[in-house]
């Protein structure tokens, strides 16, 4: 039997960065993401975000690419988007996606932060925050 542990903080943003969830009903959409982890045997640990963007913290079993993953997570979750009320004015998501690997030892970290991202973002802006990712995974600079 083979065993593997592997942690993904996964951020994407709206097009354009447009403020298009609705933190009245952002929960509509966590709830579609979380339902469509659990259908594919991903477990997750956070999904937060804000209205231009989202974060995913989870577990992607390895008999699943990764990129695969995320590609079809967003495709399917901008055609729900797109058909409820309560995102009128959703345009898609952006193309870009940031997937960064975690430790086992920062997944508890990178979990709160993710659920305080309400107030992470009273100080900091997206962009901001993206490249700081980045530079902590020693990626290139230049945000999604």
């Amino acid at each position: 039997m083979s065993y593997v542990a592997v942690t993904f903080h996964i951020v994407w943003g709206t097009y354009r960065r447009q403020r298009t969830i609705c933190e009245e009903y952002e929960r509509e959409l966590y709830n579609f993401i979380y339902q469509f982890c659990c259908k594919r045997d991903v477990f997750v640990r956070r999904i937060g975000g804000m209205p231009d963007h989202v974060h995913l913290l989870v577990d992607v079993p390895t008999t699943m690419a990764i990129s695969d993953f995320v590609k079809v997570l967003k495709c399917e979750s901008s055609k729900v988007m797109r058909r409820n009320p309560h995102f009128p004015i959703w345009n898609g998501w952006a193309e870009g996606v940031a997937i960064i690997s975690v430790c086992p030892e920062c997944r508890e970290h990178k979990a709160n932060y993710i659920r305080n991202q309400k107030e992470h973002h009273k100080v900091k802006p997206f962009l901001e925050e993206l490249n700081q990712l980045f530079l902590e995974a020693g990626l290139p600079v230049d945000g999604l």
